[in-house]
């Protein structure tokens, strides 16, 4: 059930070890929000142009959405959040001199939310 999504900047392609750190991550996610690791579902998507502040160049993002079934707490999903965060840090490996944002958010998903 968790669907998780990340964006991430397209000066990241060669540091950032996507399949590694989805690996990483569904047991992160598994274990802190009692769920099973064969449920996790990561995708990623490449951002061509994202632009950060006032800065002329040089910054990239990464964001990890995690979108759950109704019922965790806010500690719980703040955990998750931190712990991805921490994931990320261990995942990347910018080239020199890139500035690298890095967010996460646990959420709900919509009621409407059906799956086969």
């Amino acid at each position: 059930m968790p669907q998780i999504t990340v964006d991430y900047s397209a000066e990241l392609d060669d540091g950032f070890d996507r399949r590694g750190f989805a690996l990483a991550l569904h047991p992160t996610v598994a274990e802190t929000v009692t769920t099973k690791i064969p449920s996790c579902k990561t995708r990623f998507r490449r951002v061509e142009e994202s632009v950060v502040g006032d800065s002329p160049a040089g910054d990239a993002i990464v964001h990890v959405e995690v979108a759950l079934l109704a019922g965790r707490t806010p500690e719980v999903k703040e955990q998750l959040a931190e712990a991805i965060l921490d994931l990320l840090a261990r995942h990347l490996k910018p080239a020199d001199g890139l500035v690298v944002h890095t967010s996460a958010e646990t959420r709900d998903l919509d009621p409407s939310y059906a799956k086969r």
